[in-house]
């Protein structure tokens, strides 16, 4: 029932390039063209150019951002968030340049990008062995590359259960957010003051990076606080108390207001901007994991095509040609990271690894062949076999199977239930007795009363879906799916089904202080429901009980 498939690591193969199509079949749907004659490769199957092996695709980013779920939901809530970003001025760097006679990083990616590695790679021996914040349990990272090439790394904390939940004092001691005292600590001073310091922008600098129609996008400057503390939605507001200290930017004085928080002995150590910030308490970890593992960033690209040319092709009418430009949605790779990739580093890292646990139906698993493949060659693999696991520890997570894929659902239903089964038969067998589909065995557990399987189903997707999502998938289990008592289910599961809705409201408005009443959450959360309902021709007044939004 389980096919083995491996940890995804960055390896080579991963790496390469998709210059084939690759084609998804099914054991029967194979065996059936094979046995009728009709086996051609390119027309078997389901067409798939991006699979999730495809570093940077979709696919890709989708098998990431739930495997770090898998992780959280193993070890807990990440307790530290680190953003480490490249210096081109590291005396390694300019060494190495001074060397060959250049003096520009940016004309010697291989450079930036090698040492840059070297210093990732001691920060994490720092946190994972030298225990820099405590003892670690998980440990993933992301690394994204900035528009002028530079890269840096997006990296979560799990810390082990006794160092979870810090307090205050504790807090204090691992992050700060004040301007190092100058006579006391220099070092520290010249570190906050030359990679810490966000800005200036506002009214004194209209210009800045983080102003967006004359708005502040990185919600800065903060106010004063003479102690570390908690907000209601979770989120630090951290000791950043009113002193005398300043530093020179721009011929601007900023304060304490303008401190990007920072851990002081990795920050003079590293001498680059390394961002630390406490997340255990954040009920925004979906969203936070949906940052890291975001899309690259995209360029658009302006084709000039010729008076009788499309898409390079030439045009035996020209009177077909409306326009003379195509604009192309394209994804945008620095020199830097395309250095990354040729020297091979990571550029997802996860520890402990997960495995990820792919399931089927009889005679219907999964088989994935190139276009130009000998069928026959495709289908016998008998050097193939199931191998236990012989050593090192990774975290499972089985696929996701969607409401509306029938019997595969009963039996991804049935496999968070059903212990030890050796056959489909034992998955089927309840009470002595075998029945003939899964869903009936289901029933046959209780499995499906009163909505159950729609319930559970709410709260398994929660773990890794967002609020806009999870409203979306309500939509579509109004729709598509048989639920008895639609109010029940909303009601039951109205805090999952209206997360976000806050956060958006502020992230829309800039304001992080915008509150919202519990009425207007609901409404809010309906009125999405409603309008995607109402895309495919159904509305909240279709579905006896349920609330209509004002």
């Amino acid at each position: 029932m389980f096919e083995k498939n491996n940890v995804e690591r960055e390896s080579v193969n991963q790496r390469r390039q998709v210059e084939e199509v690759t084609f998804f079949g099914i054991d029967s749907g194979l065996h059936d063209a094979i046995t009728s004659g009709d086996a051609i490769a390119e027309e078997i199957g389901k067409q798939t150019l991006l699979p999730s092996s495809h570093n940077g695709s979709p696919r890709y980013r989708i098998q990431n951002y739930q495997d770090a779920v898998a992780i959280c939901r193993w070890a807990g809530y990440p307790d530290l968030f680190i953003t480490f970003t490249c210096n081109p001025k590291w005396p390694e760097i300019q060494h190495m340049l001074g060397t060959i006679h250049q003096s520009d990083p940016s004309m010697r990616p291989d450079i930036v990008d090698q040492v840059f590695h070297i210093k990732l790679n001691e920060l994490m021996n720092d946190i994972k062995k030298n225990k820099h914040f405590g003892r670690t349990i998980a440990i993933l990272y992301t690394i994204e590359f900035q528009k002028r090439g530079l890269p840096h790394a997006y990296i979560s904390v799990f810390l082990h259960l006794d160092d979870k939940s810090p307090t205050a004092t504790q807090i204090d001691r691992i992050i700060s957010a004040e301007i190092s005292n100058k006579e006391c600590d220099y070092k520290g001073y010249m570190a906050v003051q030359n990679y810490m310091i966000h800005g200036p922008c506002g009214v004194v600098n209209n210009k800045s990076p983080c102003m967006v129609d004359n708005r502040i996008t990185k919600h800065f400057p903060k106010k004063f606080n003479n102690e570390t503390t908690i907000d209601g939605d979770g989120f630090p507001i951290y000791w950043r108390r009113k002193t005398k200290a300043f530093v020179i930017k721009k011929e601007v004085p900023l304060d304490n207001w303008y401190v990007v928080p920072y851990n002081r002995d990795l920050l003079v150590k590293y001498q680059a901007h390394l961002n630390v910030e406490l997340c255990n308490h954040s009920r925004s970890i979906k969203y936070f994991f949906k940052y890291v593992t975001k899309q690259p960033d995209r360029a658009i690209d302006v084709l000039h095509l010729g008076p009788n040319e499309i898409d390079g092709r030439k045009l035996t009418n020209s009177s077909n040609v409306d326009e003379v430009k195509q604009y192309v949605d394209c994804r945008y790779i620095s020199a830097t990271e395309a250095c990354w990739r040729i020297f091979q580093f990571n550029i997802n890292y996860r520890e402990p690894g997960v495995e990820r646990l792919s399931f089927h139906l009889p005679n219907q698993q999964s088989i994935i062949f190139q276009d130009d493949y000998v069928l026959e060659d495709v289908w016998h693999k008998a050097e193939l076999q199931w191998k236990k696991r012989r050593a090192g520890k990774c975290i499972g997570r089985i696929y996701y199977a969607h409401p509306t894929s029938g019997e595969r659902y009963y039996l991804r239903m049935l496999l968070n239930v059903v212990k030890g089964p050796t056959s489909f038969e034992d998955i089927r067998t309840v009470n002595g007795v075998v029945f003939d589909t899964f869903k009936e065995a289901c029933y046959a557990l209780g499995l499906l009363e009163d909505d159950k399987e729609w319930s559970e189903c709410l709260e398994e997707v929660a773990i890794w879906a967002t609020g806009e999502q999870l409203r979306q998938f309500f939509a579509t289990l109004l729709l598509f799916c048989e639920v008895s008592d639609p109010l029940a289910l909303w009601n039951k599961h109205l805090e999952l089904l209206t997360d976000g809705i806050l956060y958006n409201k502020r992230e829309a408005l800039n304001f992080l202080e915008q509150q919202l009443s519990e009425m207007q959450i609901h409404n809010y959360a309906l009125h999405e429901v409603d309008q995607n309902l109402r895309k495919n021709g159904k509305s909240l007044c279709d579905f006896d009980g349920m609330p209509i939004p004002e």
